[in-house]
């Protein structure tokens, strides 16, 4: 996974900033894949924001290109980055098309949305990165319409082993603004959390799965 130190330390302030960060230890989010977890991250929140939104849309347009080369079209993962992807895309020019979680039931049944032609290179703007599983779905669901994937980039990511191991045997590069370590360092820094809390999240990131069963505490 590939970052900028400048910009990972900028974009983890900014989302401090517009409490798009939210822990709660004594009272765990879910996660879609059952894990607990007491930090959720909330990009969304960003578009709410248009100077902080701006920076994110020229940080990733900047990035994209230097990273991956000026690709084709730029994809969105639905529902979380097409608000943003769009941005992106916009700012640089380009055609932009997003992609569901699953074929729709009716209709033409498309799971890509948007003109897409095969061979062009594409690259997939995310929010968030936890796993990888649902982003790479994403990827897989291009690739099967024909396009060549240059690489992903996402605003955030929790830095999990895992995530790392599912874009390697994916073959995917991604690039993300800013990730869990630079963000809990400035949270430190800035007093945005207790060392308490510190503790909790640095537990909570070496063991995901784990964290908050009964099980892990023994």
């Amino acid at each position: 996974m590939i970052f900028n130190k400048d910009t990972a330390e900028k974009t983890a302030e900014l989302l401090l900033q517009i409490n798009a960060i939210k822990l709660n230890p004594k009272n765990p989010f879910i996660w879609a894949s059952g894990w607990q977890s007491p930090i959720y991250c909330d990009n969304r929140l960003i578009l709410s924001f248009p100077l902080i939104r701006n920076y994110v849309r020229d940080e990733f347009s900047k990035h994209i290109e230097k990273q991956f080369g000026k690709p084709d079209v730029i994809a969105g993962v639905a529902t979380g980055a097409i608000g943003i992807g769009i941005l992106v895309a916009e700012s640089m020019g380009l055609p932009f098309v997003y992609v569901r979680p699953e074929p729709k039931k009716h209709g033409r049944q498309n799971q890509v949305e948007g003109f897409l032609q095969k061979g062009q290179n594409v690259v997939i703007v995310e929010d968030l990165i936890s796993t990888g599983n649902s982003s790479l779905l994403a990827v897989e669901a291009l690739r099967a319409a024909g396009a060549n994937i240059k690489g992903m980039a996402a605003i955030f990511t929790y830095g999990f082993d895992v995530a790392q191991e599912n874009f390697n045997k994916a073959n995917v590069e991604l690039f993300t603004l800013s990730n869990y370590q630079n963000l809990l360092n400035l949270a430190v820094a800035k007093r945005y959390i207790t060392e308490d809390e510190e503790e909790t999240l640095r537990e909570w990131n070496l063991s995901p799965s784990t964290w908050g069963n009964e099980d892990s505490n023994k």
